[in-house]
């Protein structure tokens, strides 16, 4: 439990460290960040697969590919329907955060709250990687996780900074998205060791949930601003980097 709520409370921090991060380099170049950013999408990618969606095909059994496939749908479609409530960074981030300055304190609001509910199911996605009982593939999952979240915490510093709200209160509002990391992960992990019997459903959800997260948002926005073929190496280099841990880890 003590190794499980390190790892939360590191999972959660990682947002709060890019955010400090990010008031540094607050006019940060597009390519340097996208290089970043996937990167960690190549981390989160291995560690969705090695870590995820392998173990619950091993931990399914009989039905084992049913209840993979199944898992990796649901956790996608669960993202896409908060996608559908609540717009993430990349529909938030730019021009729209800065229109209207009588709505600037209820598009903050929106922006955090959106990056909060993001981040739960990526702290659940850690939580049942510790469930399964395999420290190491958990570690694997929470590395991949907390270093995506790094440029994230990055990129949510300028829009909240631009909208007016000061400093202090943008690393508070950072520090926040962090804590619902950490119970996303005390959740995962508690709803895996209570009910043993989903945890292969559960493995292929979160790996569904971090799948649909670099497909439809991390990806696109690595790709947009002209930088296409270093981000697509940067991808295979974190992907690679997490490929072999889990083979020394092992």
């Amino acid at each position: 439990m003590e190794m499980v709520l390190l790892t939360a409370l590191g999972v959660g921090g990682a947002t709060v460290i890019g955010a400090i991060i990010g008031f540094a380099f607050k006019k940060m170049s597009h390519k340097f960040s996208d290089i970043i950013l996937s990167f960690a999408a190549g981390v989160m990618l291995s560690a969705a697969v090695l870590g995820l969606v392998i173990p619950s095909l091993e931990y399914g059994g009989k039905y084992g590919l049913i209840t993979t496939v199944a898992g990796i749908f649901a956790g996608a479609i669960c993202l896409n329907l908060i996608d559908k409530l609540v717009p993430h960074l990349h529909k938030m981030v730019g021009p729209d955060i800065e229109e209207h300055n009588n709505q600037k304190l209820s598009k903050v609001l929106l922006f955090v709250t959106a990056i909060a509910i993001h981040n739960l199911p990526e702290g659940i996605a850690a939580g049942v990687g510790f469930g399964s009982g395999n420290t190491s593939q958990a570690l694997l999952i929470a590395g991949g996780i907390a270093l995506q979240n790094i440029p994230e915490g990055m990129v949510i510093i300028a829009p909240m900074l631009a909208a007016g709200v000061t400093p202090k209160k943008t690393l508070i509002l950072a520090m926040l998205t962090g804590v619902v990391e950490v119970i996303g992960t005390l959740i995962g992990y508690f709803a895996v060791s209570v009910a043993s019997f989903i945890l292969p459903f559960a493995l292929a959800f979160a790996g569904g949930t971090m799948l649909y997260v670099i497909s439809d948002e991390m990806i696109p926005e690595t790709h947009a601003h002209g930088g296409e073929r270093g981000a697509t190496y940067a991808l295979l280099a974190g992907f690679c980097v997490m490929l072999v841990s889990d083979v020394l880890l092992k």
